[in-house]
């Protein structure tokens, strides 16, 4: 496969929620030129049926997103679904406290440690994706550093470039800092607008430095890199078209 570039389908969550509906949107996105998904938001499907739809469409589940009960509960059949669907790289969307001392975020960390342990042996990889809360910080440190500095090297790291900027951080910096960690990364810009409104943008169609950032993830390892776009501006799809094709004129294939 050439290309390393995927679609995350969590932007397409609208279009996902029956079987026929995901059958038309995995075609529509391997028609448009992704050869990859992130398989994220979707209604429920008979994983066989997933796995022969991905296979028809000539694309690859690169990686997935799936609720935390779910990993700590449902091991076993996370497992045989990653196996069927031939991805090895899962992660969960976050940890989000109520209210968070330094304490919580330390006591998640090896909670997810183990269940990332257990997902190892059954050759599934656990990450896990950051959103801008995890940058506020607890004793001096942020959230996210406490997750980093307690998780155990199995846990992976799912670095998301417009949520690292919303928290003030430098995404670059952060993915230099989980360097040989990070197979997976969420691509997606933050434009503005005259009031001051932060919006969420096709890639390079706002103001993120992309020549440092995927530099910075050619630098860390990165194998798969996963488009995302929360909320669109326009239609999903074009949007999804839209930063694909800008990534491609930036030299990523």
């Amino acid at each position: 496969m050439a290309s390393q570039i995927g679609a995350q389908l969590y932007t397409l969550r609208e279009f996902t929620k029956t079987p026929v509906d995901i059958a038309r949107t995995l075609e529509r996105v391997r028609k448009m030129g992704y050869e990859a998904v992130q398989v994220s938001g979707f209604g429920p499907i008979d994983p066989v049926e997933l796995a022969k739809l991905l296979k028809d469409n000539g694309l690859i589940c690169a990686a997935t997103h799936v609720p935390l009960p779910r990993l700590r509960d449902e091991a076993d059949e996370v497992i045989e679904e990653h196996r069927l669907w031939g991805c090895k790289y899962t992660a969960v969307g976050g940890f989000f406290p109520k209210e968070a001392a330094t304490k919580d975020w330390i006591d998640f960390a090896r909670e997810y440690s183990a269940i990332a342990n257990r997902l190892k042996a059954g050759g599934i990889a656990v990450g896990y994706h950051n959103h801008s809360h995890e940058l506020a910080r607890f004793d001096g440190r942020t959230g996210l550093d406490l997750l980093m500095e307690n998780c155990s090297r199995d846990v992976w790291w799912e670095i998301d470039t417009y949520w690292i900027v919303h928290g003030g951080g430098d995404p670059a910096a952060w993915i230099r800092k989980v360097d040989g960690r990070i197979p997976c990364v969420h691509l997606k810009d933050m434009a503005i607008t005259l009031k001051r409104e932060q919006l969420m943008a096709e890639i390079g169609e706002g103001n993120l430095n992309w020549p440092l950032i995927l530099q910075a993830c050619r630098d860390a390892g990165v194998e798969w890199y996963l488009v995302e776009q929360d909320i669109c501006q326009r239609d999903p799809f074009e949007s999804l078209k839209i930063s694909l094709e800008n990534l491609r004129e930036m030299g990523l294939q």
